[in-house]
């Protein structure tokens, strides 16, 4: 089979060499998957450069997440077949992720795509609204009425967080850099934009609330946004640790959380039992049916550009997500 092999450490397009392999062989509690699409995100750029905390050793093939057709499982695989078509997430860790025309994936974390995406909308789906699910319902304990802001609103992660937020009827604000991201953000229900590098942000979510402060922070981002933003929260207000696309977490002094009577709340999309992740698969499935989370796939490469979309997510020059479309 083809795939996309990182050979090194550095940017997308310099470490991606396509290569042949042999068809991998699932192990116990595995799957393989013949790939029709490949959700792509910022944790593939920072495992071609070996900062992701879970990068494999050289060589590997990344790409966290997947759509694809069941061809082989492994041992102890109970409840799919081959022929299904199905979303899940790879055994990336292991150098066996989606960026190759079959990859292997975890059984235990792979669900029936929801009724209404297509196979490039669901390819990019699971991880972040999953792990926005975690995040706002289970961690962040966002309420009806609150105000949530979302750091990286036009990401992957943040585009999630919008949507599940508005559904679940919070007042959302997105965080973005630019006016194209602005619009992008405003169309996927946001209901106030507030744009990075005009001010003080922690001044612009305050004023955004009239003054009330933000109930709860969704920061992928990290770092100075992050820091900044948290001098916006109200009493009681909740700063969610999803991710650091910024390059590091955000250093805020204990101090401060304790005067405030804040909260940093840790969030993982890891050690879920299988019941949790279902009831979370149905609820989010339930958003689509009735069109509370839309499509937000704004480029599909095809499997021989895809150094380009990495280089591209490297370059932070998207808006919206990227999918490769299998072979």
């Amino acid at each position: 089979m083809r795939a996309w092999q990182v050979q090194g450490r550095g940017q997308p397009r310099e470490v991606l060499h396509e290569v042949e392999l042999p068809l991998p062989e699932p192990g116990p509690g595995q799957i393989r998957i013949k790939v029709t699409a490949a959700g792509i995100g910022l944790p593939d750029v920072f495992m071609c450069s070996g900062i992701y905390p879970l990068t494999p050793p050289l060589p590997f093939t990344c790409g966290q997440e997947a759509c694809g057709i069941v061809t082989a499982l492994g041992e102890g695989v109970e409840g799919l077949e081959p022929g299904q078509t199905v979303m899940t997430v790879t055994s990336f860790t292991e150098g066996h992720g989606s960026f190759a025309e079959e990859c292997l994936a975890i059984a235990g974390s792979t669900h029936p795509t929801p009724t209404g995406l297509s196979d490039a909308e669901a390819a990019g789906f699971w991880i972040p609204h999953m792990t926005g699910w975690i995040g706002l319902v289970d961690r962040g304990q966002l309420k009806a009425g609150e105000w949530l802001a979302v750091l990286g609103a036009a990401g992957g992660s943040g585009i999630a967080a919008v949507q599940i937020g508005r559904a679940l009827g919070a007042r959302v604000i997105a965080v973005v850099s630019s006016d194209e991201k602005a619009a992008f953000c405003r169309d996927l229900g946001a209901e106030v934009i507030v744009k990075s590098g005009e001010g003080s942000l922690a001044e612009q979510l305050r004023e955004a609330t009239g003054g009330e402060g933000v109930d709860v922070i969704y920061d992928p981002v990290g770092g100075k946004p992050a820091e900044d933003a948290f001098m916006s929260m109200r009493r009681s207000g909740r700063l969610l640790l999803i991710g650091f696309a910024s390059g590091h977490w955000p250093r805020i002094d204990p101090h401060l959380a304790v005067v405030t009577n804040t909260s940093i709340v840790g969030v993982l999309a890891g050690g879920v039992s299988r019941e949790a992740l279902d009831e979370i698969h149905a609820s989010l499935s339930r958003f689509v049916a009735e069109g509370q989370i839309r499509n937000a796939v704004t480029r599909q490469y095809p499997f021989e550009e895809l150094p380009d979309a990495v280089q591209a997510m490297a370059d932070r020059a998207v808006v919206g997500k990227l999918v490769m479309l299998g072979t």
